[in-house]
């Protein structure tokens, strides 16, 4: 993410050297390195929330991740996000609850790593070898006795598109934990796992309930002929299958909870799906510090809902927030053509 920020602001720096303001000034003025990401090197113990950590007797949530590398043209890669994994594999530790992890085929499910966005709860993921070794042997989904989960959780990544609907094994899960009085989570495109899911009584378990999603609009800005590489846009299906759609800001924290059912909206909406479906077992999670992205994400979400004074009071209670982050949002305005909504996040992410 960093360096694309970077990409964009030197052409808006042209821009502005162009039109006698100084440019290259102004870029270097931003000093970008100064929040610098988190280290590689992180593990279990530097997560805060993660010493106090209650022994997991509440029972086991099952993690579902994508068997689907590339598109079917074989070109684009798909897979999972680590993201969506591992922030949401703690916050299920942290709050007494074993995390078992299953992909449609088992085995290693294959994983994208943005390296620009990972903070150390994704690194310490990486480094624990507990985590790793359930990560690459995965158990397969015809395999998974669901009786013994108290909740499911979807995680993202494009290639769920692919495999999550249409999945017998999948729908048997869910169908059995739901109705034993489970919790049903997913973030980002992890809902496509629930578009064919039916209750024993021939209910669909989506109809009439709300959900969130990636949205049409996060989709087509990153990939701008999705409607061709994609069988359909999540949103448009979700709808088609009776949901109602609640859409939030682009990549913005936007978590939905319908009784059991939770579901986040992207890759920002990890920590508080996680959080919702453990209140939603039952329980009020651990205490947790927010991290400098999610602190940035709630600056993004009083600019959308409340306006731009009240976003700047916020910014200046959070000078951790990510300027990174905020100026990325900066940029999607701007390309977009929302010129003065870009000039108003850039007004934030520099304080």
């Amino acid at each position: 993410m960093r360096q694309w920020i970077k990409c964009g602001l030197m052409l808006f720096a042209a821009f502005v050297l162009v039109i006698g303001i100084g440019g290259v000034a102004y870029v270097r003025a931003l000093d970008l390195d100064s929040q610098p990401p988190a280290s590689a090197d992180s593990t279990v113990a530097d997560l805060d929330f993660m010493r106090d950590a209650m022994p997991a007797t509440r029972g086991k949530i099952l993690a579902v991740l994508t068997s689907t590398a590339h598109f079917p043209d074989g070109k684009k890669k798909a897979g999972f996000e680590l993201t969506e994994l591992s922030r949401a594999y703690y916050v299920f530790r942290a709050n007494g609850y074993e995390v078992d992890i299953a992909s449609p085929q088992g085995g290693s499910p294959p994983m994208r790593l943005d390296e620009e966005d990972v903070v150390i709860a994704d690194y310490a993921f990486l480094n624990d070898a507990e985590a790793r070794a359930k990560l690459e042997a995965s158990l397969r989904l015809r395999d998974v006795y669901p009786a013994r989960y108290a909740a499911v959780y979807f995680v993202g990544g494009k290639g769920t598109m692919f495999d999550f609907p249409n999945d017998p094994d999948l729908q048997r899960i869910v169908r059995t934990v739901y109705q034993a009085g489970g919790v049903i989570g997913a973030v980002c495109h992890g809902p496509a796992a629930l578009l064919d899911v039916a209750l024993d009584d021939g209910t669909p378990l989506l109809r009439g309930r709300r959900v969130a999603g990636f949205s049409n609009a996060e989709e087509l800005f990153l990939i701008k002929d999705a409607r061709d590489r994609f069988p359909y846009l999540l949103q448009d299906r979700l709808v088609e299958k009776g949901a109602r759609y609640v859409e939030g800001p682009m990549y913005v924290d936007t978590t939905v909870v319908d009784g059991r059912l939770v579901t986040g909206q992207n890759p920002w909406s990890t920590w508080s799906t996680a959080e919702a479906m453990v209140r939603a077992l039952g329980h009020e999670p651990v205490t947790r510090a927010p991290g400098r992205d999610e602190l940035a994400v709630r600056v993004l979400a009083a600019y959308h809902r409340d306006g731009m004074e009240a976003a700047r009071m916020l910014r200046a209670t959070l000078p951790e927030a990510d300027t990174r982050l905020l100026l990325m949002h900066a940029l999607v305005a701007g390309m977009q053509g929302r010129l003065h909504e870009a000039w108003q996040l850039q007004a934030l992410a520099l304080g």
